[in-house]
């Protein structure tokens, strides 16, 4: 979990994502972000997000994107 928050805050400094649980719901994420977010776990966990992935759901907070990679991580 370290290393997603360490990820995101390099990518959105601004936002406390610790706390926040609505990053998609509530705009502070944009398709750039999303893009730039799915780039640094694909290179740092060397895995593969693939289209059914890019949920919103999967992005709402670290908590959603950290079970996002579990789950990749565990299906390889």
């Amino acid at each position: 979990m370290e290393k997603i928050l360490e990820i995101l805050k390099s990518i959105r400094s601004d936002v406390d994502f610790e706390k926040e649980d609505k990053l998609i719901d509530n705009g502070i994420l944009d398709s750039f972000d999303i893009v730039s977010i799915v780039g640094e776990l694909c290179d740092e966990f060397d895995i593969t997000v693939t289209t059914d992935d890019l949920d919103p759901e999967n992005f709402n907070s670290a908590k959603a994107i950290f079970e996002l990679v579990e789950r990749i991580l565990d299906e390889a």
